[in-house]
């Protein structure tokens, strides 16, 4: 069993912990069988935020006010978190990837640009799999198309293994109360026999026609850098941003500013030229 650091590690990154989840209003619509919570904020081309497991849509506000100047930011929330409706079964990338789909098409968005974090990522990528013309741009931020085994190692030991603030993060995003938490860090758990449904080939990858942004950590124990090298290379056209001494989900703290420049910037238009963000 893993020892207590790299499950907080891991949760922490994952879920994203931030220090208060202020009240927010809420629009939910039935979608794919589930009721889909999401907030909106801005104006212009739609840009959907897309949060890690455990959190909600919370974990973007320290960069919605500035996406906002820029575009209609839609930050849904992954079914079984937030506000959303809950689980019936495991949770599956496929299936939050067809939340995805028909929350646009309840919007009447055929096309838009997205930005997921961890399991948010991992939704884009089946999402734009799926569905190659849904998406024109992406950014996909401490994610993976397969879990390698130290990451699993780590979910095995939860919920058991679970620190009292890594908990407490879980609890702050679980609009329903302790029980809707407890079946998350269940679910979390859970993920440690997820195959076919993250497994995602490198064929499959080729088939993505969203201009792509990989941004990941070379600190990220969990999700070692040869996976987003992987991706880069069978996602036709991607950037690559590996991010000097990042940790799992390296867009926080210190990285905040030159992430929202970086991102931006990538979404804004296609590169004049070859090669990856600065």
């Amino acid at each position: 069993m893993p020892s207590i650091a790299p499950c907080r590690l891991l949760l922490a990154a994952l879920c994203l912990w931030l220090p208060s989840v202020d009240a927010a209003t809420s629009q939910t619509v039935r979608a794919n069988g589930v009721e889909i919570a999401y907030d909106e904020t801005g104006s212009g081309a739609p840009l959907v935020l897309i949060h890690g497991f455990g959190d909600c849509a919370a974990a973007w506000e320290p960069f919605t006010a500035e996406f906002a100047k820029h575009y209609r930011v839609i930050s849904m929330e992954l079914r079984g978190h937030g506000a959303s409706g809950g689980f019936d079964g495991p949770f599956l990338f496929e299936a939050s990837a067809g939340d995805l789909l028909a929350l646009l098409d309840h919007l009447g968005l055929e096309r838009v640009r997205a930005l997921g974090i961890s399991a948010g990522g991992m939704t884009l990528l089946h999402a734009a799999v799926r569905e190659p013309g849904r998406i024109e741009a992406m950014a996909v931020i401490g994610a993976a198309h397969y879990f390698p085994e130290q990451a699993r190692e780590v979910m095995r030991g939860v919920p058991g293994n679970v620190p009292p603030d890594v908990r407490a993060s879980f609890d702050e995003c679980a609009s329903r109360g302790p029980a809707q938490a407890a079946g998350l860090l269940q679910r979390f758990h859970e993920l440690k026999d997820n195959h076919e449904d993250i497994e995602l080939l490198p064929a499959e990858l080729g088939t993505i026609a969203a201009r792509t942004l990989v941004v990941h950590g070379d600190r990220d124990v969990f999700f070692p850098v040869d996976i987003p090298v992987a991706m880069y290379g069978a996602i036709p056209g991607a950037q690559l941003w590996i991010v000097p001494g990042g940790d799992h989900v390296p867009i926080y703290g210190p990285h905040r500013a030159h992430f929202v420049e970086t991102v931006l910037r990538f979404l804004a238009e296609p590169p004049e030229g070859p090669g990856a963000p600065p």
